[in-house]
């Protein structure tokens, strides 16, 4: 079996455009459930984050500071895979179904060349992932597409999960003086959440290592 090295998966998912992740766990939910395989579900979800031309309130604490009326939103199209936990966040101007087809795009490709082809994406039931733009990509990659329960967030609680901790651990951890200075440090850090933070979900292991293809994690 042909192994992919460790420092080749950052190369993969820079390539495919996308970065990744890390963080202290916000709880597991109950119901707690898990895929056999990495590839078997993919959840995808979207969060709007404000741009700003200089430090807002969360950091300044005072709301005379950092006041960026007018600075439109990034979008964050974010996939974690369900078994392994590995994380890819692309960063992008709008939420509308061109911009989603790309990212699921290059989230797929991603996952195929780390020997992990996804199998079945989970998705909200936005017109962005439910579009033709989207179907043609679901079916180019040999994936089914489904939908979460109306009014039950929950379903694609890894998702949800991993967005708080996209929140709290990046884009509102350290004073940043503009938003391309907070994107820019969205890729190192979301290496080190893939390839060496302990996952606590994961018995204290990073999601690089449940990767059967990266080299020393053969089967």
């Amino acid at each position: 079996e042909l192994g992919i090295s460790k420092t080749s998966v950052a190369r993969i998912v820079k390539d495919a455009g996308l970065s990744r992740l890390r963080a202290l766990d916000p709880p597991e939910p109950d119901n707690r459930y898990e895929h056999r395989a990495p590839g078997d579900m993919l959840h995808v979800d979207i969060k709007k984050l404000a741009r700003f031309h200089a430090p807002g309130h969360r950091v300044t604490h005072t709301r005379a500071n950092g006041r960026s009326e007018g600075a439109g939103f990034d979008y964050l199209f974010v996939a974690v895979d369900d078994h392994s936990r590995l994380a890819m966040v692309g960063v992008y101007p709008d939420e509308t179904k061109r911009s989603a087809a790309d990212f699921l795009d290059r989230a797929l490709r991603a996952m195929e060349r780390l020997g992990a082809p996804v199998r079945r994406v989970l998705t909200d039931n936005g017109k962005c992932f439910t579009s033709d733009l989207a179907r043609a990509v679901y079916a180019q990659h040999n994936t089914s597409h489904r939908t979460t329960r109306p009014y039950r967030p929950r379903t694609n609680g890894k998702a949800e999960r991993f967005i708080q901790t996209l929140l709290r651990e990046w884009a509102y951890a350290a004073t940043y003086t503009h938003a391309e200075q907070r994107n820019a440090a969205l890729l190192p850090w979301l290496r080190w959440y893939n390839e060496q933070r302990p996952h606590a979900s994961l018995q204290g292991c990073a999601p690089i290592t449940r990767l059967p293809n990266v080299l020393g994690n053969d089967t």
